[in-house]
C-alpha cells in the first residue's frame, strides 16, 4: 500500500457550525410507515418482487412490511434504482450495493427483530438528541438509524472523511459506496501501510475534528477505518455519541486505546495517554 494519505477539507457548514448536538432527531412515523399500513396494489407488487430477489430471500423473516415500504419509498424518491449483492451481513444490519440516480450507493438495512436492542439503548440513553425515546425495539432501531445519518452529516461538515449520507427512511440508510462495485475497500487491518506515521496523523486529526464537533466515535479501531483511493475513511458511526453523553469520556478513552495500540504495533511512537491529551488539548468542543 503506497498511498500517502491526505486530510479532507471541512464541509459546507458555516464557520465552525457542525450541527447542534442538542437538536432533537425526529423518530416519529415516516412515510414508509404510512405506505406499509395502506398496502396499496403498487406497493404490494413491489414487496413481492423484492421478496423474490435472490439477495433478500433469506431475509424475509427479519424484514417487516415497513422495512420493505422504506425501500419502496427510497426507490420512489430516486435514491435507489436497483439492488446488487450484499457487501456485509451482520446481526444488526446488512449492507447492500445498489444503483442510485447518480451512481453506485450503499444501502444499510438495520434488522428490527435481531438488532442488539440493549446495546443500542446504552448509546442512545443520555444522548440529548433522543430525550424521551420510548422503550419499543422498533423505536430504538429507527432512532439508531437516524442517529447514524445525522452523525455522518456532522462528521463530514467537521472535515472528517466518512461516507456521504444520502437519504434515510425508517431503518434503511442510503450512503456513499466506499469502493468499487463488487470490490469493497479494505480496512486498515487488512492492508500493509508503508508510512504508518502519516496514517496515524490523519486518524488522529479526524478524532480531534470529531471531538471538536462534539462527537466521540465510540468504537474506533483499525477495523472501522477503510482505505480507498489514497484516503482513510471512517465508517460505522451509528454508535457515535455527543460529548454530553454520560459515557462519552469512557468511549473516548477506549477509542484512544484502540487507535494508539494499533499504530504503536506499526512502529509509531504514541500511546493512549498522548493521543488522548492531543485530542483534548487541540480540540475546543462547545459546552
Amino acid at each position: 500500500m503506497t498511498e500517502e494519505f491526505g486530510l479532507v477539507e471541512p464541509g459546507a457548514g458555516e464557520g465552525d457550525s457542525f450541527g447542534d448536538e442538542w437538536e432533537e432527531i425526529d423518530v416519529s412515523d415516516t412515510e414508509a410507515d404510512r405506505i406499509a399500513r395502506q398496502r396499496d396494489r403498487e406497493f404490494s407488487e413491489f414487496r413481492e418482487r423484492l421478496k423474490d430477489a435472490d439477495q433478500f430471500k433469506v431475509e424475509q423473516a427479519v424484514f417487516d412490511d415497513a422495512t420493505f415500504a422504506a425501500i419502496y419509498k427510497l426507490v420512489q424518491d430516486g435514491h435507489i434504482d436497483a439492488f446488487g449483492g450484499p457487501i456485509s451481513t451482520g446481526k444488526e444490519a446488512n449492507v447492500y450495493e445498489a444503483r442510485g440516480s447518480e451512481g453506485d450507493v450503499a444501502v444499510k438495512i438495520y434488522r428490527i427483530n435481531t438488532s442488539n436492542f440493549r446495546q443500542m439503548r446504552d448509546y442512545l440513553e443520555g444522548d440529548p438528541r433522543f430525550e424521551g425515546l420510548g422503550g419499543e425495539k422498533t423505536d430504538v432501531v429507527i432512532a439508531w438509524t437516524r442517529k447514524e445519518f445525522s452523525n455522518l452529516g456532522r462528521a463530514r461538515d467537521a472535515g472528517v472523511r466518512v461516507p456521504e449520507p444520502i437519504a434515510v427512511q425508517r431503518n434503511v440508510l442510503v450512503m456513499e459506496l466506499i469502493g468499487e462495485s463488487g470490490d469493497t475497500a479494505p480496512t486498515l487491518h487488512d492492508v500493509h501501510i508503508e508510512n504508518p506515521q502519516t496514517a496515524f496523523e490523519v486518524v488522529r486529526e479526524y478524532m480531534r475534528r470529531l471531538y471538536d464537533a462534539g462527537l466521540v466515535h465510540g468504537d474506533l479501531s483499525e477495523y472501522n477505518v477503510v482505505v480507498y483511493e489514497g484516503e482513510l475513511v471512517v465508517i460505522d458511526v451509528g454508535q457515535a455519541v455527543t460529548i454530553h453523553h454520560p459515557n462519552s469520556a469512557d468511549f473516548l478513552r477506549r477509542d484512544c486505546r484502540n487507535v494508539a495500540n494499533y499504530f504503536a504495533a506499526q512502529g509509531v511512537e504514541t500511546s493512549e495517554e498522548r493521543l488522548h491529551r492531543y485530542i483534548q488539548t487541540e480540540a475546543d468542543p462547545r459546552s
